[in-house]
């Protein structure tokens, strides 16, 4: 279906003999934008939002999971993205239940030798009021690398707002080198 050349691009990267930085082969990196958003949509925005940062940094796939559908992410895609943006509402100064499974899902992961410690990460988060559980991201967070502040929005994000926009902006440019 995709015809030799990715064939043998997807053969290099994954060689136990060659290194497993696939930039070499023109391989795309590959950010995933997790966060969990229900029926007001404040969080699939800033997603949406954070995402079109990312991808305005350069070459880079970007995937969106709404944790609220999916419920849990598969640790193996973790683990071979290049970059996270990880987005969760304020409920009661914490994250949502879906997105505190992810860090525990990764804490079981780095058990079983799946390490994701260092891995490039952005932080957003929604509330109504509140804004407390952002202390809770990003202790949760510890293990990544966070390589901004924290993106903090009360209610839906403005139109076009430039600090999501920014924060993904950010990530995509590290996780380009």
């Amino acid at each position: 279906m995709f015809g030799r050349p990715l064939e043998v691009a997807i053969a290099i990267c994954y060689s136990d003999a060659l290194p497993t930085d696939c930039s070499e082969v023109g391989a795309t990196k590959k950010v995933l934008v997790i966060y969990h958003s229900q029926e007001y949509g404040n969080r699939a925005a800033c997603a949406a939002l954070v995402a079109s940062g990312v991808r305005s940094a350069g070459d880079i796939e970007v995937e969106l999971v709404n944790t609220h559908t999916v419920n849990r992410v598969d640790i193996e895609r973790l683990a071979a993205c290049d970059g996270l943006a990880i987005g969760s509402p304020d409920y009661a100064s914490y994250v949502a239940g879906t997105i505190k499974q992810l860090f525990d899902d990764m804490y079981v992961a780095g058990k079983r030798g799946i390490s994701l410690a260092g891995k490039p990460c952005v932080l957003f988060m929604t509330h109504g009021g509140g804004g407390a559980g952002i202390r809770a991201l990003k202790a949760l967070s510890g293990r990544l690398n966070v390589v901004a502040d924290a993106f903090v929005c009360r209610g839906a994000p403005e139109a076009g707002c430039p600090e999501a926009v920014a924060l993904g902006r950010t990530l995509g440019n590290v996780v380009l080198g």
